[in-house]
């Protein structure tokens, strides 16, 4: 990572680097954090370069199998007080399977408190397709979805005409599930925007989820603040920056003759950034 925030601001790997060669004391109670998922960071200085790196988090494990344990009872008990015969652990796919809650042979749920990789998640999910049973996955407090997107996410983003892209959580101690709907990225960051609605863990929760008919938000863009970003990608020379600044260079354009949209339009999850998605498609018409 070349950049972090401190304090609320944004700076960089080297000039903090530049700055603790000079004056190394006045760095040792510092705390950096990270622009995109908010978790603080160390900075790393080598004699060549400068970074900023994810400080390791401890996972609790027993807190997670019981988190797991108490959200499958829950919504067990809670789908058969809404008359349906659901099951826990129940194995399918000649064993290389076992659904978490089996509501019917068609319909199955995936609790998720642990980490899951995209390989360990589509192996699962695939098998679940090749049986013709529809899974739903539904994530604990470590996936709760936050003011930015993490890549890990996005295997457990589901679509549908109601909510278009949506997320669900459970709260097995609050006895709870949480809809995060209508979610939408920003054209050129990571940054969320959604609606979120909370239901009680229990059948008549679960009903007032299934009938849900929100009405959708339109998300309001502050273009000014994309097109600072995009510069500041550009000046720092991120990935994005690079590779934005080679199209740009290409084109013989700057960022202010960018058309509008790509500054105010929000996206869907798994798109690329608007400015991406502008040069790609001025490629295609040619």
């Amino acid at each position: 990572m070349y950049a972090a925030l401190l304090n609320s601001e944004l700076i960089t790997a080297k000039e903090e680097a530049v700055k603790e060669g000079i004056d190394p004391k006045k760095f040792t109670e510092r705390h950096y954090f990270c622009p995109h998922c908010k978790r603080e960071v160390q900075l790393i200085v080598k004699k060549k370069t400068a970074y900023f790196k994810h400080l390791p988090q401890t996972i609790n494990m027993a807190g997670e199998k019981d988190e797991h344990a108490q959200s499958k009872e829950l919504l067990k008990d809670a789908l058969r007080g809404a008359k349906f015969a659901a099951q826990t652990e129940v194995s399918l796919a000649s064993g290389r399977l076992r659904a978490d809650v089996l509501t019917s042979p068609k319909l199955a749920f995936e609790v998720q408190c642990a980490p899951l990789n995209k390989s360990e998640f589509m192996h699962r999910h695939l098998l679940y397709q090749q049986i013709g049973i529809k899974d739903i996955w539904i994530v604990g407090k470590m996936h709760f979805l936050q003011h930015y997107l993490k890549k890990t996410q996005l295997i457990f983003f589901r679509e549908n005409k109601l909510w278009n892209n949506y997320y669900l959580e459970v709260n097995p101690y609050q006895r709870s599930l949480r809809l995060k709907y209508n979610v939408k990225l920003e054209p050129l960051t990571d940054r969320l925007h959604f609606q979120t609605a909370s239901f009680s863990l229990d059948a008549v929760g679960l009903e007032k989820l299934w009938y849900f008919k929100p009405r959708l938000k339109k998300y309001q863009i502050d273009s000014s603040i994309q097109k600072n970003y995009l510069k500041m990608q550009l000046a720092h020379k991120s990935i994005k920056g690079l590779q934005i600044g080679a199209k740009l260079y290409q084109k013989q354009m700057t960022v202010d003759e960018l058309p509008q949209w790509v500054f105010s339009q929000v996206r869907s999850i798994n798109s690329a950034d608007n400015a991406t998605t502008y040069f790609t498609s001025s490629e295609d018409a040619f």
